[in-house]
């Protein structure tokens, strides 16, 4: 079946940032700081992306346990939502959804060069050799277009490369992909109450009593709200084999993910007892969160090497610290206890160490207008899997909003001053800059190029 159907352009601007998670908040509003205009096109009813929408209860560490390596928009927004203490610890940080919902608006509506709108859905790309001409969108008005002189990916699932021809990877040589899990709140969690049972050992005994219809040994648990809060969001329950790309695969993961929060409910209430013998299942989040999908194949291909090496490259645009993070591929006790041996030793960094992202692994091989940040940047599978997280979507989503910032005037992602877009992130990254700030924190310290 042939459709052909004249649509209108309905913005024409400098920049345009497809999907607004962290990575394309975090892109959008460095992009309009530096004077460019932007559209940034969000499919869901509110920005951030699996944090919000997805409900994922907890933010990953922001620093290597000495200095901070998360600056701009990523520090400011981790200061609204967490508080402003200089706080160096590398633990998981629990947030209120609604008050992450609120600073991202908050901070977008904020910049004047920037124009947005939810439940706009990327479905399509024009390009011609190697060069974006436009982004098709679909909303309610209609199918409309955008065009940019740069475009940058922050679907997470490289849907703006992917459309244009660049070419991705997909999951490991057999093309299978980390589980995605549905996220949860919880209510009448009582964190006074003790809790003094193995948790490992609780949960061997559920499984064979046969609480689980998933042998599932990999759990991340419950994160609360606040100290003096009975409510608590929860990162619980593997939906295997569901693919990204495929709504059918979706659907199918949407509606086994909630059929694990009876079981969640039941094992958390009688088995561990203590703070949770009376929680109770609130609401499921309304999109998976997904781990895995594409990667797009970029100029340099970050890799599970550069972590071990502790990498440093000359065209640096950020560093980061979190463990490589590959969920279990197989729910087996074999699965867990290799998982739990790489993300607590093998592939695990001591404090101060970190490892360097190139500008490189930005930039879409075969694509000269565009840039990609978030989980779907150039890397190997080890690699992604320690970038995913929110706090590494921001160091990339700053970069690139530098970056395309430099390239709107020739319109080319590879025609800028590297030492440029070094400087200027630099200066975005905040005021701590010498040892002898409140904080001892050194910027000589954070970026080693």
């Amino acid at each position: 079946m042939l459709y052909s159907k004249q649509i209108p352009i309905k913005y024409d601007v400098d920049i345009f940032v497809a999907g607004g998670g962290p990575s394309g908040v975090a892109a959008a509003i460095t992009a309009a700081r530096q004077g460019k205009t932007v559209f940034i096109a969000e499919n869901n009813g509110c920005f951030g992306g699996s944090g919000t929408a997805g409900l994922v209860p907890a933010l990953a560490q922001f620093t290597d346990g000495e200095r901070f390596l998360v600056g701009g928009v990523g520090r400011e927004i981790r200061n609204r939502v967490v508080g402003e203490a200089c706080n160096y610890s590398r633990a998981f940080m629990g947030v209120k959804v609604e008050t992450l919902k609120k600073t991202y608006d908050d901070m977008i509506v904020a910049e004047k060069n920037i124009r947005f709108s939810f439940f706009t859905r990327l479905i399509d790309v024009i390009a011609t050799d190697g060069h974006i001409e436009a982004a098709i969108l679909a909303a309610k008005s209609g199918i409309f277009a955008v065009k940019a002189k740069i475009y940058i990916d922050c679907t997470g699932d490289a849907d703006l490369s992917e459309m244009a021809g660049a070419d991705t990877e997909f999951g490991d040589e057999t093309g299978a992909t980390m589980p995605s899990t549905l996220c949860s709140i919880w209510s009448d969690v009582d964190y006074s109450q003790k809790n003094d049972k193995n948790f490992m050992e609780t949960l061997e005994k559920a499984i064979r009593d046969g609480v689980f219809s998933v042998e599932d040994r990999h759990v991340s648990g419950f994160f609360p709200y606040a100290l003096d809060s009975s409510v608590a969001g929860a990162n619980i329950g593997h939906c295997f084999e569901v693919d990204a790309r495929d709504e059918v695969s979706l659907t199918k993961g949407m509606l086994r993910g909630r059929s694990y929060m009876a079981e969640f409910g039941k094992f958390y209430r009688e088995y561990i007892g203590g703070p949770y013998k009376n929680a109770h299942l609130c609401y499921t989040a309304d999109m998976l969160g997904i781990r895995e999908s594409r990667r797009v194949v970029t100029d340099y291909k970050l890799t599970g090497s550069d972590f071990l090496r502790r990498a440093t490259f000359e065209d640096e645009i950020g560093r980061y610290a979190y463990p490589v993070d590959i969920h279990i591929m197989k729910p087996d006790k074999e699965s867990y206890d290799r998982f739990l041996k790489e993300y607590t030793q093998d592939m695990h960094y001591g404090v101060g160490e970190s490892y360097g992202i190139p500008y490189r692994s930005l930039l879409p091989q075969k694509l000269s207008n565009a840039l990609v940040a978030g989980r779907c940047i150039g890397t190997d599978r080890q690699m992604q899997a320690s970038v995913r997280v929110m706090p590494g979507c921001f160091i990339t989503g700053t970069a690139a909003g530098i970056a395309a910032s430099l390239a709107v005037k020739h319109e080319d992602t590879r025609k800028i001053c590297i030492d440029e877009l070094k400087m200027l992130i630099q200066e975005d990254f905040g005021p701590e800059r010498t040892k002898d700030s409140e904080c001892g924190s050194c910027m000589d310290r954070v970026y080693r190029y």
